[in-house]
């Protein structure tokens, strides 16, 4: 098992909270499950911003970007520790990029939520992630 990616992101929890009260975003961008548990909690607005860094942050990891994959289709279980279930288009990816395990962390501070995720599995073959591949600094 190796790493397969890292994505790391940061969201402004007020945007966050404004763009929640804009008609649909709230459903365009979050599954049922991840409204149902932002809303049962004390500061919705930061666990929204952090599922919404969450998912930036798996994208980052899977090389692409969130909106090729589908908001909807990363969702964050839970938060001790927070779960990441794909579907779709990110999970398709994933299973391209060999990705059999998910590491998630989040955190809120100062009015940010930071999220990073570490993608870890068996890489594909040929690709640039194998020793010696690619361009590194």
């Amino acid at each position: 098992m190796r790493v397969v990616g890292v994505g790391l992101d940061a969201a402004d929890v007020g945007r966050v909270a404004r763009a929640l009260a804009r008609a649909g975003f709230e459903e365009r961008v979050f599954t049922e499950g991840e409204r149902a548990y932002c809303r049962s909690r004390g500061v919705p607005e930061e666990h929204f911003a952090a599922r919404f860094a969450a998912k930036e942050a798996v994208a980052k990891a899977l090389g692409t970007g969130v909106l090729a994959l589908g908001l909807k289709s990363i969702e964050v279980l839970g938060s001790a520790p927070p779960r990441l279930r794909l579907s779709g288009r990110a999970r398709e990816v994933a299973e391209e990029r060999g990705v059999k395990e998910w590491f998630l962390s989040l955190t809120t501070e100062a009015g940010l939520a930071l999220a990073l995720a570490v993608a870890v599995g068996d890489a594909p073959s040929g690709g640039a992630s194998e020793p010696g591949a690619g361009g590194g600094l």
